[in-house]
């Protein structure tokens, strides 16, 4: 009979071990992820035109090929640069150094409409 107890002792033993199971050591998902599409050119242009439209820049020029937007708002020569960059990005530049306006400035208004028409 001891022998039997023994046996049934080891199988007792085993038993809860033989079930256990090791899932590979979890890696904790990242913070964030990076999605990276190409700029869509001719969104940035149309709100970029229109938002110089929108507070009143009066267009003289508009180079689509080259990037540039220029015009006058109040006496004040404005221009607006698109720029696609090395990592598949557009840097849009507005530029009014002369402008007069004040709380808030042509620019702070101009990129807020911009903003606006990108849907953001």
């Amino acid at each position: 009979m001891s022998r039997l107890l023994h046996i049934a002792l080891a199988a007792a033993c085993v038993a809860p071990i033989a079930g256990c199971y090791y899932a590979p050591y979890p890696y904790p998902a990242p913070a964030y992820q990076t999605v990276t599409t190409a700029p869509n050119f001719d969104k940035s242009w149309d709100a970029a035109l229109g938002a110089a439209n929108d507070v009143g820049v009066q267009i003289t020029k508009a180079d689509r090929a080259n990037g540039r937007i220029t015009g006058t708002k109040a006496g004040a020569a404005v221009t607006i640069d698109l720029r696609p960059q090395t990592d598949n990005t557009l840097q849009v530049i507005f530029s009014a150094p002369d402008s007069k306006e004040t709380n808030p400035t042509l620019n702070a208004r101009w990129l807020a409409v911009y903003n606006q028409r990108m849907g953001r």
